[in-house]
């Protein structure tokens, strides 16, 4: 029987040293004391109630289905009881500060950019040869082959040659302006012309334009949004003092 490997501490920062990923968690230390002395000088509390929903969302998301199943989790994760409850304690707050520098904040957000959350439905390939384009796409307007043939035949990607190039329903904020501005001029539905960009030469079928409301769904990601923007900032502000060896 082979001998145990003792792990401790330190062989746990020295390979997070050596992951080089000693940034990305000096970032997830600063944004959560951000958070933590933006909630407390808000005046932010938490009741025992609410923490305690909050450690059932995560033992809900965790599949933590009892509380063996929760102590595996804990040990798993070298957590303890106490760990558990920051880890409930710093979700909560974060949800509660966001609600509060935020939520009156979303609907003129949203009538300010109303145009960035205008969507599209759209097909794409995109192809390597500006003349193969031009022909593809003359072709398709005549109707000598299908948009969906021209797809199968040239989409690398299995995935995508199975959903016959479709994109899903993109906003206008997330396509490259030169993209979306002939998008966005189109009579759905409407074959665009050959659209150059670094990715290539696209050939996009355009199938309806959306115009999004302000549902729940996009209430919650405009405010995590702003938040995110927000504490980039404040993060960006801080100055840090660290220094490990």
């Amino acid at each position: 029987m082979s001998q145990p490997i003792i792990i401790n501490i330190e062989d746990i920062l020295h390979q997070v040293k050596l992951s080089c990923q000693i940034p990305e968690i000096v970032e997830q230390i600063i944004r959560r004391k951000v958070i933590i002395a933006a909630a407390e000088k808000a005046g932010i509390k938490v009741e025992v109630e609410e923490l305690q929903k909050a450690a059932d969302q995560i033992r809900l998301t965790n599949k933590l289905n009892s509380a063996a199943h929760t102590w595996e989790w804990l040990e798993k994760h070298g957590l303890s009881i106490d760990d558990f409850e920051e880890i409930a304690y710093i979700t909560l707050i974060s949800g509660k500060l966001v609600e509060h520098l935020f939520a009156d904040k979303v609907e003129p957000y949203f009538y300010e950019n109303q145009l960035d959350y205008v969507g599209v439905v759209m097909y794409e390939v995109i192809l390597d040869d500006e003349d193969l384009a031009l022909e593809l796409f003359y072709a398709i307007k005549e109707g000598e082959v299908s948009f969906y043939d021209v797809v199968h035949k040239y989409t690398k990607d299995t995935e995508l040659r199975r959903k016959c190039g479709y994109q899903g329903v993109i906003n206008r904020k997330d396509l490259k302006p030169e993209i979306s501005a002939a998008i966005f001029a189109a009579k759905p539905p409407q074959l665009l012309k050959p659209i150059f960009t670094s990715k290539g030469v696209h050939l996009v079928l355009v199938e309806e334009i959306i115009q999004l409301e302000l549902d729940n769904k996009l209430r919650s990601t405009i405010i995590l949004e702003l938040f995110s923007a927000w504490l980039k900032i404040e993060t960006e502000l801080i100055e840090v003092d660290f220094t490990i060896k």
